[in-house]
Parts: structure tokens; C-alpha cells; sequence
């Protein structure tokens, strides 16, 4: 019974016949109607099951996902829920699927929704508040996805001690792989939960904060402005920063970083009608470019590689985006570098390159990589690897008892890689530590099991990512990059490492699931005219 409803109050129902028995077979889903809400009719192993129909991340079609087991995987971003309880069970998004009631009877269908909750398209888990009298306390540092997910998933496990959360950002946890696609947009769209959410929970969430060191024998954090606070359990979230430029000129007013909500705001506004320098030809700068493409005055880029993306995508890729951007007059600088920004009166007029080119330039923006914010940990003795990231094992600890690491800033075990210890910034993977992070931190032993799953965004086309393709050998293409429609196998050891897509849905989610699940795609099935493995 809802907790909510009175004794004796019968909560309206409408049941709906959707289909006979028979139209579905094992393993295929369908959206049916039940009045206006539209919902994901599934059946597997013989049973049917009925959730929400829309991702909970950004509403996507699940029927045009990818479904394993009583798994469906959205198409475009890789969130999955189970088809039975509508649960999220891979990131983004934070948000399950409402789940109804099916029966079957004479070779029918029927799906019964409540008539309160006919509308609601996700479902908040269940979660307790902090109760004052009890004495633990868990900080989590940082304020991006990995805290956000390991403060609700404590209270969904019902943990009931203080969570404060410190961040340096001016906004709660927001939606960070929107700052650069859509570099415009206002806070209140891209903030992930409300104020009122984090005072109905009991999160304490400590915006324009930052913690300066830590210190493990006392268990205690020192924030920037001289307060001390104490903590039981420890999570290091704290994210990568963006890499500066180290060239002449890189202190000149006009020259960018994005890495805050307010440099995105400022990019956006600065570039308007101005003459733009990209300085970096991967995700970040070409996400940028593609977004002033029709609002600068004009944007050029400048990358060290033959093509964009060379290195992690392959260069028939990185040649087909440069192309689309050239059709929107970005221009390309490639195999090349910056080796002074020249200015006049403290502000930006020019960037000079190493092979003699000069590029006017009002606004010059640098997207050359990022560097794990771990600083303040120097003198705590915490393990990290020679890029300064936190070393984790599979459980998210780090080496020191009670301190935990999730994130862009942790260095862990992959699992489809052998364990091999990477580190990635993706921000699906970072809500996954952040999980299991809190599960390991109330005792619930629990591997960090996930796939890595990616997209990035030109001139409103997508291209997806999954798996780790570090040290490909080869890519094995099916559809046609220069049409702009194709699925890229990338192999090591005569077995698909990652995959990528555009206009190819849902193969990349389905190989995400299929990795997932530990299965290894092969060499030869990644050859096959025949990809009705890869088929729903």
C-alpha cells in the first residue's frame, strides 16, 4: 500500500487490452498505449512485463534500444534498466521507470497503471533522510556525478548519517555533457535535483567550498576557509581540470577554459560575431567548434594529429568530421601547434603556430586535455598513479582504510580489459563508482563491473562509444563513413575492443550489453556480412 493512502482508499486503476499473447515472441519489446501514457511491453522467458517507455536520461525511445536478458539498454546514451522492476542498472541518468501491472487471460494482454501516477514517466528510488542522532558522518569531495550517485544510493540503502558534499562549483551537482554541446543554456536546465530534493534526503550539499587537504590519522578535511570537518568515510570526487595552455600569451584576456557553468556562459557570449581560435582537435574542442560554427564570425582549430579524433576514433572518422565542420566553414589547422598567442593590450589579436600561420583571434578557447585535481592530497600518503590520479582497486577503496575514489580523478581496474588500470572520463562510468563506492562503503562488497559508454555531439549528430579501444590494430567498418551512417568495430587480439556509431542505432548499445554480459566478440563475427548476432 502507498504509505500516503489512507485505510481503506482504493487507488484508481485502469487496465488496458494491448495485444494477444501470441504477437510478442521472447525477446522482443513493443510501445503500447494504455490511455495516453505510452508504455514498454516485454516479454521474456515466456513472461511479460510492462515499464516506462521513455529513457529517464534524455527520454529516448527505449523500444528502439537494445534488450539482453531483462535488460533494455537505451539507443543513444546507454542507460539500462530491468525489464521487470523498471530499476536502473547502468548510467547516465539517475531516474528508474515506472513499472505496471501485466496479466494475461484467453490469449490476451492487459497492462493495469494507477490512475495517480498515469503520467509519471520515472521513478525516484526509495530512499530514508539522516536521523541528528546518529554520530557517523561520510564527505564526499567534489560535486559532480560520482557524489551524486554515491549520496543517493546511501540513502537508498538506507543509511541514515550526515552526507555533506563539498564543492567548488557555484551550482548542485549539474549536468556537465551539456556545457559543451549547448554552451548557452540556463542553470536551472541543467541542474540534476532540486534544493528541496536535497533537504527532503538530508544531503548537505556545500557549493563554493574546497577542500585543501586531508588528513587520515585525524579523519579529518581542512576547507579553503580555514574549517576543519571530520569524517567517518571519505569519497574523493574532485574530477579532472582543464589543461592550460603554457604558451606566450596564455594569460591574455580572451583566452578560454570550459570547465565551469561559468565558462560555458562566457564562451557563448564572448564568441558571438568574434573571430574564434580552437586550440585542440578532440571531443571538447570539436563539441565547442561545431557550437559557434554558425555564431562566431568564424572559428578555426587547431590540432597536433593529421585528423581530429585520430588517436581514439581512427582517422576515417576524424576525416569525416572535419568535413562536416569544413561544410559550416570551420577551418582546420592540422599537424600542427601553437606556439605563441599574441596580444595587444592585454587582449587577444592572434595566434601564432609553429609552422609560421597567423590566425586573427578575439577568442582563443583550449581543449588540450585535462589533469586529475588531486593536489590536496599531497602529504596525505594516498596511493596515485604517475598522471596523479587516485589509485582504486575494484572496489572503489583506495589504500588508505575508509577513503574511497570515484570518478574522472580514479584510476581503477577494467574488467572487459583484464584489469587493466585505466582512467576515463566518461560520465557514465563516473556515476557507476560513485555506486559502487557507497554500496562498499556500508559493507555491501561490490566490483565496478561497468562497460565505458560515450557519446559526443556535431552539429546535432551523435556519435556513439563503447568499450576501450586503447591499442587497436584495426577497424573493421560496416555501412559507409563518408555517408555519414556507419558502425566501427576496433580490434586487439583478433577480438572487438569498442565500437563506435553514427546513424547506426542501437549497435552500439547492443554491443555494450553484449560486453557486459562477458561475452567476446570476435574478429571474425565483427567480419561477417552477417550481423544478425548483433540483430534484437
Amino acid at each position: 500500500m502507498n504509505p500516503c493512502q489512507e485505510p481503506g482508499e482504493q487507488q484508481e486503476e485502469v487496465t488496458q487490452m494491448v495485444c494477444e499473447e501470441a504477437d510478442l515472441k521472447d525477446g522482443q519489446m513493443r510501445e503500447v498505449a494504455v490511455e495516453e501514457q505510452k508504455v514498454l511491453l516485454v516479454r521474456t522467458k515466456g513472461q511479460y512485463s510492462a515499464v516506462g517507455s521513455r529513457c529517464t536520461h534524455y527520454n529516448a525511445p527505449l523500444v528502439n534500444g537494445a534488450l539482453v536478458g531483462e535488460r533494455v539498454r537505451c539507443p543513444f546514451h546507454g542507460a539500462s534498466f530491468n525489464v521487470k522492476t523498471g530499476d536502473i542498472e547502468e548510467y547516465p541518468g539517475l531516474d528508474c521507470l515506472p513499472s505496471y501491472k501485466v496479466k494475461v487471460e484467453d490469449g490476451k494482454v492487459y497492462v493495469t497503471i494507477n490512475k495517480s501516477t498515469l503520467k509519471l514517466t520515472k521513478r525516484v528510488k526509495e530512499m530514508c533522510s539522516v536521523v541528528t542522532d546518529i554520530k557517523h558522518t561520510i564527505v564526499l569531495i567534489g560535486g559532480g556525478p560520482a557524489a551524486l550517485v554515491c549520496a543517493e544510493t546511501l540513502r537508498q540503502q538506507c543509511y541514515q548519517g550526515r552526507i555533506i558534499m563539498v564543492t567548488k562549483d557555484s551550482l548542485p551537482p549539474f549536468d556537465k555533457p551539456k556545457l559543451s554541446k549547448a554552451l548557452n543554456v540556463d542553470s536551472s536546465s541543467i541542474v540534476l535535483r532540486s534544493s528541496d530534493f536535497y533537504q527532503k534526503y538530508g544531503i548537505e550539499v556545500w557549493t563554493q567550498k574546497e577542500v585543501v587537504s586531508v588528513n587520515p590519522a585525524d579523519k579529518v578535511v581542512k576547507l579553503n576557509d580555514g574549517t576543519l570537518q571530520h569524517y567517518d568515510q571519505l569519497l574523493i570526487s574532485t574530477g579532472c581540470r582543464a589543461r592550460p595552455l603554457n604558451c606566450p600569451g596564455y594569460d591574455l584576456t580572451g583566452v578560454k577554459l570550459l570547465q565551469r557553468y561559468e565558462d560555458a556562459k562566457e564562451i557563448h557570449s564572448s564568441g558571438l560575431g568574434q573571430k574564434v581560435v580552437v586550440i585542440g582537435a578532440s571531443f571538447i574542442g570539436m563539441e565547442v567548434a561545431s557550437y559557434l560554427s554558425d555564431k562566431a564570425a568564424s572559428v578555426s582549430v587547431v590540432g597536433s594529429t593529421r585528423y581530429p579524433y585520430e588517436r581514439s576514433l581512427g582517422p576515417e572518422i576524424g576525416k569525416m568530421s572535419t568535413q562536416m565542420l569544413e561544410e559550416q566553414n570551420v577551418k582546420f589547422y592540422m599537424n600542427d601547434q601553437v606556439t605563441e598567442i599574441k596580444g595587444e593590450n592585454g587582449k587577444v589579436k592572434g595566434v601564432l603556430l609553429k609552422s609560421g600561420t597567423v590566425l586573427e583571434a578575439d577568442v582563443v578557447i583550449a581543449g588540450i586535455g585535462v589533469i586529475p585535481n588531486s593536489d590536496f592530497l599531497a602529504g596525505s600518503k594516498l596511493g596515485v598513479d604517475s598522471r596523479k590520479a587516485v589509485i582504486v582497486d575494484k572496489f572503489m577503496r583506495t589504500n588508505i582504510p575508509d577513503i574511497f575514489s570515484a570518478g574522472d580523478v580514479a584510476s581503477f581496474p577494467l574488467t572487459i580489459r583484464g584489469d587493466q588500470r585505466v582512467n576515463i572520463g566518461h560520465w557514465q562510468m563516473s556515476q557507476s563508482h560513485g555506486r559502487v563506492a557507497a554500496l562498499n562503503m556500508l559493507n555491501k562488497p561490490t566490483k565496478i563491473e561497468s562497460v565505458p559508454f560515450f557519446w559526443t555531439v556535431l552539429l546535432g549528430k551523435s556519435i556513439r562509444y563503447t568499450g576501450y579501444g586503447e591499442g587497436y590494430t584495426e577497424i573493421i567498418f560496416k555501412g559507409n563513413v563518408e555517408e555519414r551512417k556507419f558502425l566501427a568495430f576496433y580490434i586487439k587480439d583478433e577480438a572487438v575492443v569498442a565500437a563506435a556509431s553514427l546513424m547506426f542505432d542501437p549497435a552500439v548499445s547492443r554491443v555494450a550489453e553484449l560486453m557486459a554480459t562477458g561475452q567476446i566478440i570476435t574478429k571474425a563475427q565483427a567480419q561477417a556480412d552477417d550481423l544478425s548476432w548483433l540483430q534484437m
